[in-house]
């Protein structure tokens, strides 16, 4: 992750630098459009393994983190849950209002259009 930080390095003021998707090469704010942090691209939803959730602190893995999921929490808020492509950790990451909205319906029909089980099942009940 490539970092340009935009404003004084030393003031107060948050940082609001940029960073490259690892994996389609968008320029992506570190804001998302309710000046929340961000770590995933808008565009496709990837990030880079940066933090180590079970260590905790920083991860020397840097590979790509893949979105494969959704999650919703008890309160309605979504969740874009992460892959790593080197080492399988997992993690989870809230949606921004700027996220990309096919690809989050994507994955958050997936589980409905391809269960583990056939659907002619429910052709008995």
């Amino acid at each position: 992750m490539s970092t340009t930080d935009s404003g004084p390095a030393r003031s107060g003021a948050p940082r609001t630098g940029t960073f490259t998707c690892v994996r389609c090469g968008l320029t992506v704010t570190r804001l998302d459009p309710d000046d929340r942090v961000r770590n995933h691209c808008p565009s496709c939803l990837h990030s880079r393994h940066v933090t180590d959730h079970v260590e905790g602190g920083a991860s020397d893995c840097r590979s790509r983190m893949s979105p494969i999921a959704i999650a919703v929490l008890r309160d309605g808020a979504w969740m874009v849950i992460h892959r790593c492509t080197r080492c399988d950790e997992l993690t989870s990451n809230p949606v921004s209002p700027d996220d990309n909205h096919l690809i989050l319906m994507r994955m958050a029909v997936r589980p409905l259009a391809q269960p583990p089980f056939p659907l002619e099942v429910f052709g008995e009940v």
